[in-house]
């Protein structure tokens, strides 16, 4: 066994590659439960945002209205199947008897299923990768509400996709232009002017609207001359 000069020991790698390589099954599994479900659900919007956001939060009550106008529409709605803006989310289909679909994770803490979820559309999983491909695959429209870590990691996710086309054009809508304004500010004066590590078509790809009649009118535009059909 390899000894560093700090006096730390490596693993068994042996053993560390036997269980890697069932652990591979795991995950296949994960993939072939989600891609079964979601494919039976139908045309969703997927809306992102922070789990600690309070029921009496604005953004809480911008998701509500969001959603709930979305699934009148027959969007059906996905969230991460958690508290804060994801249950927001599950609440607003719920009042419009939409579709209410919830992607959980297993996580240490902050993640437990919502009440708005509808008890056959309710997923689990274990890995983040798995989750957001589940996310990606199957939504019509991602609509990023104010969040943390994990809204970031999807914000990008959901932009990189778009941007090098690895599945079809699709509506991306920040909401909150107060919360938002800063990373756009960077992304156009550092990203994109001082550096040129993006292009202008880039940012153009993500609209900021706030106004919940205004989102539901973008998305329902585009719709008119793309096609409803999974991401890839």
């Amino acid at each position: 066994m390899t000894t560093f000069k700090n006096g730390l020991k490596l693993r068994d790698w042996t053993e560390t590659k036997a269980h890697s390589s069932w652990q591979i099954f795991k995950i296949m599994a994960e993939f072939v439960q989600g891609f079964e479900d979601l494919a039976k659900i139908g045309p969703c919007i997927s809306i992102f945002g922070s789990a600690r956001t309070h029921p009496d939060h604005k953004y809480y009550t911008l998701t509500t209205e969001i959603a709930r106008k979305l699934a009148e529409e027959g969007f059906g709605i996905i969230s991460g199947g958690g508290p804060g803006i994801m249950e927001a989310a599950n609440n607003g289909a719920r009042q419009a008897n939409g579709r209410s679909v919830g992607l959980n994770i297993s996580l240490p803490f902050e993640q437990m299923p919502n009440p708005f979820i509808d008890s056959d559309k309710s997923l689990n999983f274990d890995y983040f990768f798995v989750r957001k491909v589940m996310f990606t695959k199957y939504s019509q429209g991602f609509i990023m509400m104010p969040g943390g870590w994990g809204t970031m990691d999807e914000f990008f996710e959901v932009a990189t996709l778009i941007q090098t086309r690895k599945f079809t054009q699709t509506p991306m809508i920040c909401v909150g232009s107060e919360y938002w304004k800063g990373l756009f500010d960077w992304m156009r004066d550092t990203m994109l002017h001082q550096e040129q590590n993006i292009s202008e078509g880039d940012l153009e790809m993500i609209k900021v609207i706030d106004s919940p009649d205004e989102i539901v009118e973008y998305i329902r535009e585009f719709y008119t001359h793309h096609k409803l059909q999974p991401n890839f």
